[in-house]
C-alpha cells in the first residue's frame, strides 16, 4: 500500500484499533506521527505511548484508553481536516474550536505540531492537520 498520507494512515489505525476494542496499537513512526502522539498522550486522550526503535523506521506503540465504568474509547471521533489534495491553512484569527473546547485540532505551524490553544497562545497560524475529540 502506497503512503500517499501517513496522517490519515496513523489516524485509521487508531480509529479501527478504538472500533476493535484493542488496548494498543502500533503504528509505523515519524517525527510528525511522534508528534501527533504526544499531543493525543498530553491531552490525556491515551493513557501512553512508547517508541520502540527497531534501527529501521520503528514504530510507535499507542496505549489506547478507555473510560473505566463504560469501557466507552475516550477518543470520540479523528477527523482528518487537511488533507494532501486539499491543504487547509489558517491564520491566528481563525483557528478552529473544536466540539466547543471539548475537542482539540491538531495544527502544523512553524513553531512545531502544536494544538490549536498552544497555537492562539503562541499567535501563529498554521495547518489544521485533524480534529480529536
Amino acid at each position: 500500500m502506497s503512503m500517499t498520507d501517513p496522517i490519515a494512515d496513523f489516524l485509521t489505525r487508531i480509529r479501527n484499533a478504538i472500533q476493535a476494542n484493542h488496548r494498543i496499537v502500533d503504528i509505523p513512526a515519524s517525527r510528525l506521527k511522534k508528534s501527533m502522539t504526544k499531543i493525543l498522550y498530553d491531552q490525556k486522550f491515551i493513557q501512553n505511548y512508547i517508541v520502540i526503535d527497531d534501527g529501521l523506521q520503528g514504530s510507535i506503540r499507542i496505549f489506547l484508553k478507555y473510560v473505566p465504568q463504560s469501557g466507552e474509547s475516550v477518543i470520540h471521533e479523528l477527523k482528518r481536516v487537511s488533507k494532501p489534495g486539499r491543504r487547509l491553512y489558517v491564520g491566528v484569527d481563525e483557528l478552529p474550536r473544536v466540539k466547543n473546547n471539548m475537542g482539540i485540532a491538531i495544527l502544523s505551524t512553524s513553531k512545531g505540531i502544536i494544538t490549536e490553544r498552544e497555537a492562539r497562545r503562541q499567535r501563529v497560524g498554521g495547518e489544521v492537520l485533524c480534529y480529536v475529540w
